[in-house]
């Protein structure tokens, strides 16, 4: 495989990884939550590596289970938890290919946790209310390192209490790099809990700054390869666990459901995922969007929208169609500096909107991809 740093490289699926927006950084295509046999997986640990990277993955992770109680298939342990060091050892190569040992944090109604890169692992003692309190203490001793972490399918799977609402740890809140917004082939967006507030609105209200990501949260023996599943972009200066590691840390990531997908996105110079230039007023500013699905879809018109903050669903407004591989699109939308948060949401038009969309949703057609979010104001 080509250095995806080689300003001309393409992905495997013919994109290219260069944007004019983000110069000096490349695309690569990230799959972060997977299972095995170790778990509850049906595929064994020692394929997992070799379907992704042939499946046109850059980076993919193994995070099995843990605690996850019979008959859900068992739980990672000491012996696995070796084994998949072992695995990612011998099948990362940098430059070419990234592969990471992780496991996910399991509870019945708190939720799950993707820990990536920590030298230990650890499991809730559920069914207590007190389980999250302790793992985000056990985040903070050595056991875990400076391990990054991810709220997982927030609407769904053991997530009928939230994360505990999605409490707030602050000293965590730089490591807490991702939200989960495609999982399988589900949208969490309008995932709405009993008082009809989308895990979105819950996460970044509560503080927590995470950038957004797709996975495939893979159980099967095809890691990498079905359609339509989740994945994420990342933009890396290079194609290492660090480089990886970085990028997740600078939120440079953007959750898809299509392959082959580059999205960048900059607003007031901004890029996403980082905080916008204050203003004292409400102001417009400049929303400039670089967006390719690769020589397949050139020609392809896309809707790109905002998502502002409400106090359940955000409010969508949708800000211009875009023609995939066109070059950067621009326009102007206001921005009001009292607005915590904006993200950017990508739809075809022509697919069908998620069941029970709200009618300003439905008529803007199937979601494709998230950007990670700008800060504003309070935010």
């Amino acid at each position: 495989m080509t250095s995806p740093l080689n300003p001309d490289a393409v992905d495997a699926y013919g994109t290219r990884r260069a944007s004019t927006l983000l110069p000096g950084y490349a695309l690569v295509h990230a799959d972060l939550h997977n299972h095995t046999k170790l778990s509850d997986g049906r595929g064994e640990a020692r394929n997992a590596f070799g379907s992704m990277r042939d499946a046109g993955l850059d980076v993919a992770a193994i995070t099995d289970h843990t605690n996850l109680p019979n008959p859900f298939g068992g739980s990672l342990d000491d012996r696995g938890w070796r084994q998949l060091a072992e695995l990612a050892k011998a099948a990362d190569a940098a430059g070419e290919f990234v592969a990471i040992r992780g496991f996910e944090w399991s509870h019945p109604t708190l939720g799950h946790i993707n820990v990536w890169d920590s030298p230990d692992w650890t499991a809730p003692v559920w069914p207590t209310g007190r389980d999250l309190r302790r793992f985000y203490d056990w985040l903070e001793t050595p056991a875990a390192g400076d391990a990054l972490t991810s709220f997982n399918h927030p609407g769904s799977r053991g997530t009928v209490l939230r994360f505990g609402g999605f409490v707030l740890r602050a000293p965590l809140r730089p490591r807490m790099v991702g939200l989960e917004m495609f999982n399988k082939s589900d949208d969490y967006l309008l995932a709405l809990d009993t008082n009809g507030v989308s895990p979105l609105v819950q996460c970044l209200d509560a503080g927590w700054r995470p950038g957004l990501i797709g996975v495939t949260d893979e159980h099967g023996r095809d890691w990498g390869h079905p359609e339509g599943k989740g994945r994420t972009g990342l933009f890396v200066n290079e194609l290492s666990r660090a480089g990886v590691r970085e990028a997740l840390a600078a939120r440079r990531s953007f959750a898809a459901r299509v392959k082959g997908m580059r999205l960048v996105a900059t607003l007031g110079g901004a890029l996403m995922g980082r905080r916008l230039p204050a203003t004292p007023a409400p102001a417009t500013l400049e929303l400039a969007v670089d967006l390719d699905l690769g020589p397949l879809a050139a020609g392809l018109e896309l809707s790109v929208q905002l998502l502002r903050r409400t106090s359940g669903v955000p409010a969508v407004e949708e800000v211009g169609l875009v023609v995939s591989g066109s070059g950067v699109f621009r326009t102007a939308v206001s921005v009001d500096p009292e607005e915590p948060w904006l993200v950017m949401r990508v739809t075809d038009p022509s697919g069908r909107p998620e069941f029970g969309s709200p009618s300003g949703y439905a008529r803007l057609g199937r979601s494709i991809a998230y950007a990670s979010p700008w800060w504003v104001g309070r935010g």
